[in-house]
């Protein structure tokens, strides 16, 4: 099907600005080129997530770790959990339930379990956050 209705799959033929002028971006203003404004809605939702989880981190009361998130959803001490992206599915779906049962929010970390451990080289799969502090992280 090559050439198929008129359209040339040869990257030769391929229309380029003349050498030295540079092709006009069609981002919007105050966003950087090459970025969508959906990609960088969610960049600014995940920045509002790391804020607010720091603030917890510094006033508030939260467990790291999957045994004591199971601890402090089972005894209903929980408000909100944190999963990280690579956190076995297993698991995942473990802690999911146990927050459905508890009527526990379940927010999916966009970060891996290192960014997860804040910020400190701890490696964890899950936070529980049982104290928000002066953060607003539970809406």
């Amino acid at each position: 099907l090559r050439g198929h209705f008129g359209s040339s799959s040869d990257p030769s033929t391929a229309t380029l600005p003349p050498p030295g002028v540079r092709a006009r971006s069609l981002a919007p203003p105050g966003q950087p080129p090459g970025m969508s404004a959906k990609a960088s809605k969610a960049n600014k939702a995940a920045d509002s997530i790391n804020a607010r989880l720091q603030l917890v981190m510094r006033s508030g009361k939260y467990q790291l770790g999957y045994k004591t998130t199971l601890k402090t959803l089972r005894q209903g001490k929980s408000k909100l959990v944190l999963i990280g992206n690579n956190c076995p599915a297993l698991r995942k779906s473990e802690i999911e339930y146990y927050a459905m049962l508890a009527k526990v929010g379940v927010h999916h970390f966009h970060g891996d379990n290192n960014e997860l451990g804040s910020g400190r080289y701890y490696r964890v799969c899950c936070l529980s956050i049982t104290d928000p502090g002066d953060s607003d992280i539970i809406r």
